[in-house]
């Protein structure tokens, strides 16, 4: 999120519109997502008689825009919402929605007018998918913006020099509570074994946050003739474009080769650590990835959460990870695999959540400190 007392501020060339917001990410809490709202600062003599418009629009780009074929742009609007500001259609005051509009418009003076949208509630998240290090252009991926322009009407052609724009996030974070650890089962049955194998494979937790350590709990009680050969777990990421074809991008982002192995008859206890961080995968294509804003730098994408009812076919890109234990079983007639599957979700904490984890681990911090110094002394 934004600092607070930062206000980011674009004006187009011919100077006659600028636009000016208090935070650039916007959080959606599934039952409702944070209203956009800002000023927009107009110039009446560089207007010539002008109006001035403001649009909110969600965009998903599957490809460059000089890769129009056959008129079809590789481009489609999930949401578009345009506002006229000046000549304003109310007054003034009846526009103001938030403080950051009122303190905004105190320090603009009067030719400052404010705008405010809420979105629906059916938008995905800002999410792009990382391109090879060769590939130019855009990325495919779910954008938001805000524009500005003046112009004889709304519907009248756009002078790039007359035009603004600023880009936003659409962000989620973790929702409050504990969820319930996700735990996996299985039992497997061989040709000329009398008993089987059962393994089970759970996490500490439903949750975790970016950067933070996947501990995955694997037991595994071999009853069976075959000897395990190895146990390999990896961290796979599912992106799933539902927009225009409903295909789902498998892309490992961790992945441990344990080489452990489980005779006939033992069993194995064993805790295995797991670290999906995007630092691991810049050289992926493919990979889904929050949306960024400019060139800062930015994270694996989190898990998509979307409320009851709403359709998935107009969120754009899905994204999900599972946790993948895989056990190599030798055979007479060659290996085979024995495999589970097992869901969680990344995301960001809360900012509040993430201020108090700081405020307690520098606490804990401060009080070793003071122990260390007691007893040097």
């Amino acid at each position: 999120m934004s600092p607070k007392n930062v206000i980011f501020k674009k004006i187009c060339k011919d100077k006659s519109v600028g636009v000016y917001m208090g935070k650039r990410d916007f959080v959606d809490r599934v039952d409702s997502v944070d209203p956009v709202d800002g000023v927009i600062l107009v110039d009446p003599e560089a207007l010539q008689g002008r109006k001035v418009f403001v649009t909110l629009s969600c965009t998903f780009r599957y490809g460059r825009d000089d890769m129009d074929v056959m008129g079809i742009a590789f481009r489609r609007e999930l949401y578009l919402s345009t506002r006229q500001v000046y000549p304003p259609l109310q007054d003034r005051e009846k526009g103001i929605h938030t403080k950051i509009q009122a303190r905004l418009l105190r320090k603009l003076g009067h030719n400052a007018y404010p705008f405010f949208f809420e979105f629906p509630d059916n938008l995905p998240c800002s999410v792009a998918l990382q391109p090879a290090p060769h590939d130019v252009g855009k990325q495919c991926a779910v954008e938001f913006e805000i524009k500005a322009f003046s112009a004889e009407s709304q519907d009248a052609k756009v002078r790039k020099r007359s035009t603004v724009k600023l880009m936003l996030r659409k962000v989620q974070y973790a929702p409050e509570g504990e969820g319930t650890a996700p735990s996996v089962e299985t039992t497997r049955d061989f040709v000329m074994s009398d008993k089987p194998l059962h393994v089970k494979a759970s996490l500490d937790k439903e949750i975790y946050y970016h950067g933070e350590t996947i501990k995955v709990h694997v037991n595994v009680t071999n009853n069976s003739s075959k000897n395990i050969k190895n146990i390999i777990l990896s961290v796979d990421q599912v992106a799933t474009v539902v927009l225009y074809s409903n295909d789902s991008y498998v892309k490992c982002v961790d992945i441990e080769d344990s080489g452990d192995s489980v005779s006939p008859g033992a069993t194995l206890q064993k805790v295995y650590k797991l670290l999906p961080v995007l630092a691991n995968n810049r050289e992926r294509r493919g990979i889904a990835l929050d949306g960024k804003l400019k060139h800062e730098d930015t994270n694996l994408a989190s898990t998509s959460i979307i409320r009851e009812g709403v359709l998935k076919e107009v969120m754009g890109i899905m994204v999900s990870y599972r946790v993948m234990v895989k056990l190599i079983v030798g055979g007479m007639m060659g290996s085979s695999e024995v495999g589970l599957e097992v869901p969680f979700k990344l995301m960001h904490p809360k900012p509040d959540a993430g201020k108090k984890t700081y405020i307690s681990v520098l606490f804990l911090y401060t009080k070793l400190l003071q122990k260390v110094l007691k007893h040097v002394k």
